[in-house]
């Protein structure tokens, strides 16, 4: 077994790379790398990206000691820099679902919006506000470029109801996203089906005004979008028995009120609607995801994020490693009738669980 104090040192030298990782990306640095297919000297690398030489050679030096970015000469001496073609596919935003880079941007973000606030609960038990995540939105958004603009139409969709969605998409349904954050899904169904109606709900405000300009800069003029909660849709008669297609991308776990939120599916659909939830690819019991390649990530992101706001409103908290035992048992409750628990082609992080009334 590694010896402890060695393990510590790594995790010291990792946490360290995925700050610097994601300095990267957010710059751009690795696109510019990958993009030139030759190594670059510092100069090269500054003027390319627009950034200071100094602090590109600091930043290279933990990309060099940390095995990300190969050390090799120019033909005067000096040192050049090579992103391996193999790091890009990985790094760089042309990996498409296969983007990890985007990631490395998460937890540097949720610790500047969240760490003094998630200190304070462990002492009260509050939640955190969602107005303290005010540049998550946007990241999210980062996210769902990278899901979806490959895998949504050409392989998610297909897949649901062995391909009768995109059969009734296709002649002309109502369909609504729960959780739709800037839009992304939305809009790009709305662009692909311009025979159906579409409708995006959102807590967020600032989220539902990007999804809408988003829209109108598309020309799409079937999808609206209204600031909604879940929750409370039972109060709204337009909403009752509207939509054919209920979708809810990684949204239903930050709900504050998530049972309530899935009878406000109930209460939207039609009697022989469908109802989509994307949730996270895990167990319930913290023992069962001990060999999940990434759990102390996705638990590190639920605890910064996730449960907290799940929290707030005198909320349950599930937190984005709910699990699928705990999915299963309160999609039951909240009154579905589960037709298929299936895995997501290019997608590692969730799993897709089909319902019906």
């Amino acid at each position: 077994m590694e010896n402890f104090s060695d393990r510590l040192v790594t995790i010291l030298n990792h946490g360290a790379l995925n700050l610097a990782l994601g300095i990267g990306y957010s710059n751009g640095i690795f696109d510019t790398m990958d993009e030139h297919k030759r190594s670059l000297t510092l100069g090269e690398l500054a003027s390319a990206t627009g950034l200071d030489a100094r602090y590109l050679e600091e930043w290279l030096g933990v990309m060099v000691t940390g095995g990300i970015v190969e050390l090799g000469e120019n033909g005067d001496g000096g040192d050049s820099f090579l992103l391996p073609r193999s790091h890009g596919d990985l790094l760089c935003r042309r990996a498409g679902s296969n983007n990890l880079g985007v990631y490395t941007q998460e937890i540097p973000l949720l610790t500047t919006c969240a760490l003094g606030a998630v200190q304070q609960g462990f002492k009260t038990g509050n939640g955190v506000p969602y107005a303290n995540y005010p540049e998550f939105q946007a990241f999210m958004t980062q996210l769902a470029d990278a899901k979806h603009e490959q895998v949504l139409l050409d392989e998610f969709l297909p897949c649901v109801d062995e391909g009768r969605i995109v059969d009734q998409l296709g002649i002309g349904i109502r369909a609504c996203d729960l959780g739709c954050g800037q839009g992304v899904a939305l809009n790009l169904m709305a662009g692909a089906f311009p025979d159906s109606e579409f409708t995006g709900i959102d807590i967020d405000a600032v989220a539902i005004e990007t999804a809408r300009a988003c829209a109108r800069e598309s020309g799409l003029t079937n999808v609206v979008y209204r600031v909604q909660d879940a929750a409370t849709v039972g109060d709204v008669k337009d909403l009752e028995n509207r939509f054919d297609y209920i979708t809810a991308f990684d949204a239903i776990h930050d709900q504050t009120h998530p049972f309530a939120a899935l009878q406000g599916v109930l209460y939207m659909l039609k009697p022989c609607g469908a109802f989509s939830m994307i949730d996270i690819k895990a167990a319930s019991k913290i023992g069962d995801n001990k060999d999940h390649p990434m759990a102390p990530f996705l638990y590190t992101v639920s605890l910064m994020h996730c449960m907290p706001v799940g929290l707030n409103d005198n909320g349950r908290g599930l937190g984005m490693m709910w699990g699928e035992e705990q999915a299963l048992d309160l999609l039951g409750e909240a009154g579905f009738s589960l037709a298929s628990v299936e895995e997501i082609p290019n997608d590692p992080f969730n799993l897709h669980f089909f319902c019906r009334p």
